[in-house]
C-alpha cells in the first residue's frame, strides 16, 4: 500500500495546527508522517519540508509552542473583506480559471509588501533542513504570470527555501518569489490542497487548516478530486479543524500570535482521530 500525506494551506496558523494534529495522531500510535509522498501547498508546504527534515514531531510541536523556538515570523494584517473586494475586482472579468490566476498573480506583483530577501529568511527560520530529503517531497506553487502551476521537487534544481517561499507567498501579502527568472505566488491559487498530485496512492490523507472550501475558483476543487481519487480505489480521509481548532486558528491565520493555541487545539483533535487504516 502507497501512502500520500496532502497538507494544505492555512497561514501561520494553519502550520501550527497541522504540526499539533499530526503530533496528536502519533502520540495515540497513528503517525502518518513515514508517509511515501509528502505533498505541501502553502502553510502545508512548510510543514511537510519541516517533517522531511527528520526532525521528529515531539521537536516540531515544540517549535510552535515554545517561544524561544519560534521561527522569527512577520506579523501581517489581513482584512479579508478588503482583500476579497481586490482579488474580486481583479478577477471580475476573467472569462476562464487560468485567466483568474493570472489576474491574481497580476495583484501579488503590483502590490507593496515586504522585499524578497526579508520574506525568505522567515522561512529559512521555519525550516530545520534547508536541503530536499532523499524521500518524496513535492512543493506547489503558480507562475503569477502564466497562471500555471507548477511543483517542486528535489530533481527540479530549485532550492528547497524558494520552493516553499514560492507556495508561501500569498497575494498581495507577501511578494512573489523569483525562481529562474520567473515570479511564483501561493500554491492555494490553484488549490487549496493540490490533492490531485497524489494521484496513484492507495491511501491519502488530506489535512486542510482552513478547510475544505477553495479560496479561488479552481480546476481541481478538493472534493471533486477526492471523489475520483476514490472512484479510482484510494482510501481518502479529508481532515478539518474542529470547532475549537476553528477558534484556536481564528479570523487571521497569519498572526503569529495563532501559533500556541493553534497548535495545541490540532493536539488535542489529533488525540481524538481514529484513522480508518490505523492499527492503533
Amino acid at each position: 500500500m502507497t501512502e500520500a500525506l496532502v497538507l494544505g494551506g492555512g497561514g501561520v496558523g494553519g502550520i501550527a495546527w497541522t504540526t499539533g494534529l499530526l503530533a496528536g495522531l502519533a502520540g495515540t500510535g497513528q503517525d502518518v508522517t513515514a508517509a511515501d509522498l509528502l505533498l505541501g501547498t502553502s502553510a502545508g508546504a512548510t510543514v511537510a519540508a519541516q517533517v522531511g527534515s527528520g526532525l521528529g514531531l515531539e521537536e516540531l510541536y515544540a517549535r510552535q509552542v515554545d517561544p524561544a523556538l519560534q521561527a522569527a515570523e512577520i506579523m501581517a494584517e489581513m482584512d479579508l473583506e478588503k482583500f476579497a473586494a481586490e482579488i474580486g475586482a481583479a478577477t471580475g472579468s476573467a472569462a476562464s480559471v487560468p485567466e483568474l490566476r493570472r489576474a491574481v498573480g497580476q495583484v501579488a506583483l503590483e502590490a507593496r509588501t515586504v522585499p524578497e530577501a526579508v520574506r525568505r529568511a522567515v522561512i529559512e527560520s521555519r525550516l530545520p533542513s534547508h536541503g530536499w530529503p532523499d524521500r518524496a517531497l513535492k512543493v506547489v506553487a503558480v507562475d503569477a504570470e502564466s497562471g500555471e502551476p507548477r511543483v517542486f521537487d528535489k530533481d527540479s534544481g530549485v532550492p528547497l527555501v524558494d520552493a516553499v517561499a514560492a507556495s508561501c507567498a500569498v497575494p498581495g501579502v507577501w511578494p512573489p518569489v523569483t525562481i529562474g527568472g520567473r515570479r511564483y505566488v501561493d500554491g492555494a491559487v490553484r488549490s487549496v490542497a493540490n490533492a490531485d498530485y497524489a494521484g496513484g496512492a492507495d491511501r491519502v490523507l488530506v489535512i486542510v487548516p482552513l478547510g475544505a472550501t477553495e479560496p479561488f475558483p479552481s480546476e481541481q476543487p478538493l472534493e471533486r478530486v477526492v471523489e475520483e481519487l476514490r472512484a479510482r480505489g484510494a482510501e481518502v480521509v479529508v481532515v478539518t479543524p474542529d470547532e475549537a481548532s476553528q477558534a484556536a486558528i481564528g479570523d487571521n491565520a497569519l498572526d503569529p500570535a495563532t501559533r500556541r493555541p493553534a497548535a495545541e487545539a490540532g493536539r488535542a483533535q489529533g488525540r481524538g482521530l481514529k484513522l480508518p487504516w490505523s492499527r492503533a
